[in-house]
């Protein structure tokens, strides 16, 4: 198992730390209703530094990413980010991953840090026909993802720039927390706003430390993934290896608004096909109708408890009270409104198909 830069600061906090995709990480601190409140209402700080980081450089990186990935990545100029997958050639996801246009030649592609090695051969073995320069820095570089309402104020002392300027998928080269040339994006996974920091590992701990010091006054706290996998999942977004997997194609998960058409990629042909015929299951968005906690595996079942379909992602939603999930069912049953039935161990439970996100804000 791997550490983080931060793994003893983590321990000295008095987080509880689990094996999460091949690291050890901090799960909770006070409590995932508690760690996901501070988050939705004020700002909490997650090291997220598992995540994997690959640097694409050349006059040939923009096509190998085109080749590699589902959306437009010509769209991108220097300071955009953009959501996108890896079609693998079997109809199914290799992973999904934001796409930074760090110069005009030079792009940052943000893995799931549980499909590193994967990603890294899948997109070696398109760079063939590309030689673009690839280097791996996944293990040199540390993430934190500042988010909650309260970020941009909070963190506003320790930059120059105008942190209120950086729109939504756009990102700053600049200085933070005494470090020159710092990656301050405007991303994140908990649909409250906030921030993602990429520094190296050595800059971690005193980037870690002036968050904390800044953010005294607005009650920061560190935020451990089981808020964070909460918070995702209010919003509806997709969980690499729940949600979406090496089997799930992007018009079953809802990730058509990621795949163009405008140029060639990876299996595109068949995906184009795909679209064309519409997907044979669609990936819904569930609340359940009464008491309950849909859970990773969970049967869909009809109205005569025959199954019809499975739960990828599920909770007790913090912000609402109730159950929710998402899960595959065919598309006759993925309309909004839609009634269907969760098998909860001997209870049949049932639940309304709603449109994303869950939490409103």
């Amino acid at each position: 198992m791997k550490n983080t830069a931060l793994t003893e600061t983590h321990k000295s906090l008095g987080a509880k730390m689990v094996p999460f995709a091949g690291y050890i990480m901090p799960v909770s601190y006070e409590g995932v209703n508690i760690e996901h409140e501070t988050v939705r209402n004020g700002v909490g700080v997650f090291d997220v530094s598992h995540m994997g980081e690959f640097l694409i450089s050349g006059p040939t990186a923009l096509g190998l990413i085109q080749k590699v990935t589902s959306n437009d990545a010509s769209k991108l100029t220097v300071g955009k980010a953009q959501y996108s997958c890896m079609p693998n050639e079997t109809g199914g996801i290799v992973d999904d991953l934001i796409v930074y246009r760090i110069k005009e030649e030079q792009y940052l592609l943000v893995v799931n840090a549980s499909n590193i090695q994967k990603d890294w051969d899948h997109i070696s073995k398109y760079n063939g026909e590309f030689n673009a320069e690839m280097r791996n820095l996944s293990d040199d570089y540390s993430l934190l993802a500042i988010q909650g309402p309260k970020a941009v104020e909070a963190m506003q002392s320790l930059t120059s720039i105008d942190l209120s300027t950086i729109k939504f998928y756009n990102f700053e080269v600049a200085d933070f927390a005494e470090i020159e040339h710092v990656i301050i994006s405007a991303t994140g996974y908990t649909g409250s706003g906030g921030f993602e920091i990429y520094c190296k590992n050595s800059e971690a701990k005193q980037v870690w430390d002036n968050v904390f010091k800044a953010g005294a006054d607005f009650g920061i706290k560190p935020i451990g993934l089981a808020a964070r996998d909460t918070l995702r999942l209010e919003m509806g977004y997709c969980l690499y290896g729940n949600d979406i997997s090496d089997t799930t194609s992007p018009f079953e998960a809802g990730l058509g608004w990621i795949t163009k058409f405008t140029k060639d990629f990876v299996n595109s042909e068949a995906l184009a096909k795909e679209k064309a015929q519409g997907p044979k299951r669609k990936l819904i968005a569930f609340e359940l109708d009464e008491r309950g906690i849909p859970r990773h595996d969970y049967d869909i079942v009809d109205e005569q408890g025959k199954k019809m379909g499975i739960v990828t992602s599920g909770t007790m939603s913090p912000s609402l009270g109730k159950g929710i999930g998402l899960g595959y069912v065919p598309p006759i049953f993925a309309k909004a409104g839609s009634k269907i039935h969760i098998q909860i161990r001997k209870s049949t439970v049932p639940a309304t198909v709603i449109k994303l996100p869950f939490y409103k804000g």
